[in-house]
Parts: C-alpha cells; structure tokens; sequence
C-alpha cells in the first residue's frame, strides 16, 4: 500500500509456493477451466438471500488482485438494501432508456439484439446483492492532499476478474451492467469524487425459469485468442 512516509524495499522469502508435477499442473488448469465453463451471465434471479459472509469472502479474493505499485486502487460497495438496490435500478434505467433511444447507435443496438437485452433491468432490484466496482483516480492522505495511483484501469480490471471468478466458484450467479454514465452510483453509494464506477455486478442465485441466450455459449476458440511463439 502507499503511505506518507517513505518505505523501503524489504524481501521476503516467498511464503507461497506451488510445486506441482507438469502432470499436476496440467491437470489443475484443465479443472478450473471446466469449472468457468460452467460460468454464464444470467439475468434471471431468485430473491433467495446470500450471505453477507460469503460476499465478504469474494471481495477478499479480488483484494488480492496485483496492482500499479500496489496501491490495490479499487473499492467494491456491496448493496443489499432493497431501497437502494430501487434507487440504483431507477437511475440506471434512466440511463439506459437514453442508450435505446438512440444514444447507443444503430450498430451498437444491433450488436445486442442476440444478447436480448432492453432498458428494463428488473436484476438490479430482484438479485439478492449488488457489488458496484469503483476504480480510485487518486488516493488522499489525512490532510486531504493527493498522491497518485498506477495503472489504474489494468488493477481494477484484474481484480474485477478476480471477483467474478470468486463469485462463480461460491456457486453464485452475475450479471455485469455498465449503464453510462454512471456518476449518480457516487450519490447513491456516497464515493468521494477520486472515485469512478466502473460496473454494476448483480449476484444470486438464477431463477428456475433463468435463460441465457444461444449466442453466449459460441466462444472463439484457442487459436483464434491466443498466438505462441
């Protein structure tokens, strides 16, 4: 973390360390890979409860996420108030009524017709949590003056992976929303300015009647995604 006073570099011996046999490691990376194919962006909730423990532990796992000098630039405001989860829904509907008015484009709206998406987002209020992902601009000390953070939308993005996956290995659905803009989410959650909303992450359990649309499953394959040298 970053502090005022000066701190020096001081190593330690690696306190982690992994020693698995290529079979093992082979074997590791194709377990986790069936567990995420297992992941699917649903829309669709229970408005059965998850605990406020297993949250906490999920967001653990993304503080662990490298950053830019290790100044770990991101805050998570987890929502379970269902007055709040209303307010976040009605503004973020505000928003997204003007992206399907005409805000978006043509090419972006036809890009989402085989996702099935609208500017109703019922989600945001039936999902049991809401995990709003802020990336922090700057950084301020007790007298309110500023230092600056590193590679900020690289650090959020990685431990905002971090999360996802956490959620999905606890058995848990998400949904990611980026209405834009997004600065009524400062409002609502109380972030200081320093703060941008990156995402709203809806997370629950999906619903007996929850879809998910045919496309989602086509995934590019390997050699499509990836080049070796």
């Amino acid at each position: 973390m970053f502090a005022r006073d000066a701190l020096s570099y001081d190593p330690i011996p690696l306190p982690d360390r992994a020693d698995l046999t290529d079979a093992e490691m082979l074997a590791a990376a194709q377990a986790f890979h069936a567990i995420m194919l297992r992941r699917h962006t649903v829309r669709d909730y229970s408005d059965r409860p998850v605990e406020r423990a297993v949250i906490e532990s999920c967001i653990r796992t993304a503080g662990t996420a490298p950053s830019g000098a290790n100044h770990q630039p991101w805050h998570f405001a987890a929502v379970s108030d269902a007055g709040l989860k209303q307010r976040i829904r009605e503004e973020a509907e505000e928003e997204e009524r003007r992206f399907y008015a005409g805000g978006a484009g043509d090419e972006w709206i036809k890009a989402l017709e085989p996702i099935g998406t609208n500017a109703d987002k019922p989600h945001l209020t039936v999902a049991p949590w809401l995990i709003v992902v802020f990336a922090q601009r700057w950084g301020q000390f007790e007298d309110g003056s500023r230092y600056k953070n590193y590679y900020v939308p690289e650090s959020v993005n990685i431990a905002t992976g971090f999360l996802l996956a956490a959620l999905h290995h606890a058995g848990l659905c998400t949904l990611t929303h980026t209405p834009n803009p997004m600065r009524f989410l400062n409002d609502a959650l109380s972030r200081p300015a320093s703060e941008k909303p990156t995402m709203i992450i809806a997370v629950g359990h999906p619903a007996e009647s929850a879809t998910v649309p045919s496309v989602a499953k086509l995934k590019k394959p390997l050699e499509e995604i990836s080049s070796f040298f």
